[in-house]
């Protein structure tokens, strides 16, 4: 572990992208989610809508990942665990037609202790920005391992999380 560093809060993992939304890609999201608002799926009903032309659901933002990059440098924390969840802030409206770019860094590094041992979560970012550069969502994807070495050692100054 030491000739690698630690893990940096911060790091920038992976820029992924542009990506061009097409309508095709909202109406088939839709469809695989059984989504039906008309918002999303009927041009003369979103022109009337709010954003005044179809948007993508918000749950949209999770599909712009690449979570393979991440585990690369997670394996360097142990025996990796699972997919801890996410959460999303939807920051503006993503169309057909945007071009997104994911930045994707190390937000937040802790530990909290299990049923089989100290377990280390790691919380990646990927800020999403549309080809205006304005950020359309932030995604924080959770991850654990069980840990290898304590997450103070991974990322200084993390240390264990009191939640």
């Amino acid at each position: 572990m030491a000739e690698q560093g630690p893990l940096a809060i911060g790091a920038t993992l992976k820029v992924t992208g542009p990506i061009t939304v097409s309508d095709q890609d909202v109406r088939r999201f839709c469809e695989l989610l059984g989504e039906t608002n008309p918002l999303f799926l009927e041009e003369e009903a979103a022109r009337r809508g709010p954003y005044g032309e179809l948007v993508a659901p918000p749950s949209f933002a999770v599909t712009f990942r690449d979570v393979g990059h991440f585990a690369d440098e997670l394996f360097r924390l142990g025996k990796l665990g699972f997919d801890a969840g996410k959460d999303i802030e939807f920051v503006r409206p993503i169309r057909p037609g945007d071009q997104i770019t994911a930045t994707s860094r190390v937000a937040r590094i802790y530990e909290k202790t299990g049923r089989s041992g100290p377990m280390v979560f790691v919380v990646v970012r990927s800020t999403l920005t549309n080809q205006r550069g304005e950020i359309v969502a932030h995604v924080d994807h959770r991850f654990t391992a069980l840990a290898e070495f304590p997450a103070e050692e991974i990322a200084p100054g993390s240390g264990r999380d009191r939640q």
